[in-house]
């Protein structure tokens, strides 16, 4: 019922905006407001708009709301701060080759696929550099509404790392990504896309598969010690605990997801990471949505294993991030992951 009644308030909150553009005061009144994760909430609070933007957020007693405001009556929903997905992609049909798109059709495919869900805030972990950069400009500019986009552009992975579910859309879509072959070619390649726009840096260490390749450990060091001398964060897709043990010792910030198919994390392998003091972007619905072609059983225990990660992770103290691998998970409703991380957490840890 909570997750229903904030999935209300964001629909009512995209209305809102719309209306906001014509009017010059909107009040959403009585709401029980959580201003921020770390804040208690205003239980019956109010949120004044001007011109698009917030003027003021406290209890509903305490606004004092414009004779000619738009009010709206939140009295049993529930308002929060905007949010931020930690790991999407930026790598739709809608939203590639955005020099040939619309404004308009990119920002319908940027409402689909996240601002409808309340993301304000999001961190594309893969995607095209150029494109990325070139529809967040465009954002920024006014030309198209969507969210602050951070992004790392192309990943990173070694000689014959191509993930091997990623290679048909890289080919059906034009996409060449280079591997990785020395240290020093990761390192010019982080410099490079550090002065072409990223935010941060996104490795894969093991492809996957029976065959797979990985990354090596001095690889993995060579591109974090890069990336963090210019300020920059670095995300890795671990596969397995051998890739999620050598990012870790490599010092690495993000682990992008668990790794279920690994089994059971141990209590090494999780001190390891909290003495690292890694933050772990869960995306549980992502397994599911990966083997939804596979036996039910199969994906069942994938999932169960995730969950039982997070919840070693989080009995730990483990910082958590919200994530859900939206531009490759084709499911945009964000329902079914909150559902699994109230498996392993708590209400309050979620928000």
């Amino acid at each position: 019922m909570r997750i229903r009644s904030v999935l209300a308030i964001l629909l009512v909150w995209t209305l809102s905006s719309s209306i906001s553009s014509f009017c010059s005061d909107l009040a959403l009144v009585h709401g029980k407001i959580y201003p921020s994760p770390t804040e208690p909430p205003i239980e019956d609070g109010a949120i004044l708009v001007h011109a698009g933007r917030i003027l003021a957020v406290g209890p509903t007693a305490t606004i004092k709301i414009p004779r000619h405001a738009i009010v709206i009556d939140c009295n049993g929903l529930v308002v929060t701060a905007g949010f931020w997905n930690s790991h999407v992609h930026i790598l739709t049909p809608g939203l590639l080759h955005a020099e040939k798109l619309s404004s308009e059709q990119i920002t319908l495919q940027l409402q689909e696929m996240l601002t409808r869900w309340g993301f304000t805030t999001v961190f594309d972990i893969a995607s095209v550099l150029e494109n990325t950069t070139l529809i967040r400009r465009r954002i920024e500019n006014g030309e198209v509404r969507g969210p602050r986009i951070l992004t790392v552009g192309e990943p990173f992975w070694g000689k014959g790392g191509t993930p091997i579910y990623v290679k048909g859309f890289l080919e059906a879509n034009h996409i060449i990504i280079p591997d990785v072959e020395s240290t020093s070619q990761a390192t010019e390649r982080v410099r490079q896309q550090v002065r072409d726009g990223a935010d941060g840096i996104k490795l894969y260490v093991a492809s996957g598969g029976r065959n797979g390749a990985s990354m090596s450990e001095s690889l993995i060091q060579s591109v974090v010690k890069e990336a963090h001398g210019r300020g920059k964060p670095v995300f890795v897709h671990p596969t397995t605990t051998e890739g999620l043990m050598a990012s870790v010792r490599a010092g690495v910030d993000v682990l992008a997801h668990t790794t279920p198919q690994s089994g059971p994390w141990s209590a090494s392998v999780v001190a390891a990471m909290s003495q690292a003091r890694v933050a772990l972007i869960p995306t549980l619905s992502f397994w599911r949505y990966q083997m939804r072609h596979d036996r039910i059983s199969a994906a069942d225990a994938v999932e169960e294993s995730a969950v039982g990660q997070l919840r070693s992770w989080v009995a730990a103290g483990g910082t958590v991030l919200y994530g859900t691998d939206l531009g490759w998970v084709t499911i945009y409703d964000p329902t079914v992951e909150y559902v699994l991380l109230a498996k392993a957490m708590t209400f309050p840890q979620i928000r």
